[in-house]
C-alpha cells in the first residue's frame, strides 16, 4: 500500500511539470511573435487602388475597387495611407436605381460606397500621367498630402488595378492606355527612388498577366486574373440596375478577404490560390522569382492590413519631467531670434462697447 505522503507528492509533481511545460509553451509563442513581428522588415503599408473605366456598364469595375478598398480599411490601413483612383461616380449615375450606393452583389447587403469613402482621384482626374506619377512621387508642389504616395524603403505597398485591357497594356478611360513598359519602368524607379520595400501587384482585367511579365525591380509580388490570351470575366448580373456588379477573380479574392481578421496567419501563398480555374474559367497567373519571400511564409497582413512596427534606437532620448517644463515666464529668454521680431497680434476695434 502506498503511503498518503507518497500520493501527494506526485500530485504536486505532476501539477509543476504541467505548470512549466505551459509556462514554456507561452515564452516559446511570444519570441515566435516578436520574431515575426521584425523580421518583415517593413514599419508601414501603403495602398494604390484604382479603377480606370468610365461608363455605367463598367459598374463592376469600380464595385471591384471598392470592395478592395473596403477589405483594406477594414483589416486597419488607414485613408491616410490609401490611394483611391475611381474614373467614373457609379453612385452618383442617373441610372442608379439607389444613388450614393454601390453593391458589388445582386443580394444588395452592403454598400462599399458606404459614407466613409475617401475619394483622391476622381472622373477625368484619373489617367495615365497622375497614376505614374502618384508611384514615382512626381507631383505638384501644391498637391495636397492626401493625394500623394508618401512611402520609403520601409513601406510595403498594395496595388490594384481593375478595367479593361488587352495583350501589353490596360486602357484608362477608354481615351489612352498603360503599357507594361511603362509600369515596369514606373516600379523601377520607384525602387531606385526607395520609395518601397515590397510591392503585392494586383490586376483584374483581360490579358492581366501581360501587365506584370516585363517587371525587372526586385521585391515584387504579381497575381493576375488571366493569362496572355485570356479574358477576364465578370461573376454576376444585378437585374435590377440591368449590368454585372462584380469580376468573378476579385469576388472570390473578396471571399478570402472577408475572412480574415487583423491577427490572421494566413498567408499570401494561399491568397494567390484562391480562384482556380473551375471557378474564374480563366486560368490565374502568378510571379514570384522578383520576391525575396516565401509568399507561403509571408502574413497577408504584410500587405492588406496596418503595420506598427516598434523600431529599436541606438541612442538615449531624454524626457521633460514636469518640473524641467518651462513656463511662459521662465521660457523668455529661449524664444528664437525670428519670433522677436514679430509684432504682437491685436485687433481692430469694430463696434464701440456700450457702458
Amino acid at each position: 500500500m502506498e503511503a498518503p505522503g507518497s500520493f501527494s507528492f506526485k500530485m504536486l509533481f505532476c501539477k509543476l511539470f504541467v505548470i512549466f511545460a505551459c509556462l514554456q509553451y507561452y515564452r516559446c509563442n511570444s519570441e515566435e511573435k516578436v520574431e515575426e513581428f521584425f523580421k518583415s522588415g517593413h514599419t508601414n503599408n501603403w495602398a494604390v487602388l484604382v479603377d480606370t473605366s468610365r461608363f455605367w456598364f463598367n459598374y463592376r469595375h469600380v464595385a471591384n475597387v471598392l470592395s478592395i478598398y473596403r477589405s483594406v480599411k477594414k483589416l486597419g490601413i488607414p485613408d491616410s495611407h490609401i490611394i483611391l483612383m475611381i474614373a467614373d461616380d457609379m453612385a452618383c449615375n442617373p441610372r442608379n436605381p439607389r444613388p450614393a450606393t454601390v453593391f458589388n452583389n445582386a443580394n444588395q447587403h452592403i454598400n462599399v460606397y458606404g459614407d466613409d469613402v475617401e475619394v483622391d482621384y476622381r472622373g477625368y482626374e484619373v489617367t495615365v500621367e497622375n497614376f505614374i506619377r502618384v508611384l514615382t512621387g512626381r507631383l505638384p508642389q501644391s498637391t495636397p498630402p492626401s493625394k500623394r504616395l508618401s512611402s520609403d524603403e520601409r513601406s510595403n505597398i498594395l496595388v490594384y488595378m481593375t478595367g479593361h485591357g488587352g495583350d501589353g497594356f490596360l486602357k484608362f478611360q477608354d481615351a489612352e492606355e498603360v503599357s507594361n513598359v511603362e509600369l515596369a519602368d514606373a516600379f523601377e524607379q520607384m525602387w531606385q527612388k526607395q520609395r518601397y520595400h515590397e510591392i503585392f501587384f494586383m490586376i483584374d482585367t483581360c490579358q492581366a498577366e501581360s501587365m506584370f511579365q516585363l517587371f525587372y525591380s526586385p521585391n515584387i509580388l504579381s497575381v493576375a486574373s488571366s493569362h496572355v490570351g485570356e479574358d477576364s470575366l465578370s461573376h454576376h448580373v444585378d437585374s435590377s440596375i440591368g449590368v454585372y456588379v462584380i469580376d468573378r477573380y476579385t469576388y472570390y479574392a473578396l471571399e478570402f478577404l472577408d475572412k480574415v481578421t487583423p491577427d490572421s496567419k494566413k498567408t499570401m501563398g494561399q491568397f494567390l490560390k484562391v480562384c482556380p480555374k473551375n471557378l474564374c474559367i480563366s486560368t490565374v497567373a502568378t510571379r514570384t522569382d522578383l520576391f525575396a519571400r516565401d509568399p507561403n511564409k509571408v502574413l497577408l497582413t504584410d500587405f492588406f492590413g496596418s503595420v506598427r512596427n516598434v523600431e529599436p534606437l541606438a541612442k538615449t532620448i531624454k524626457l521633460l519631467n514636469k518640473t524641467d517644463q518651462c513656463t511662459k515666464d521662465s521660457c523668455q529668454d529661449k524664444i528664437q531670434p525670428e519670433d522677436q521680431d514679430l509684432e504682437p497680434l491685436s485687433y481692430a476695434e469694430q463696434f464701440p462697447m456700450p457702458k
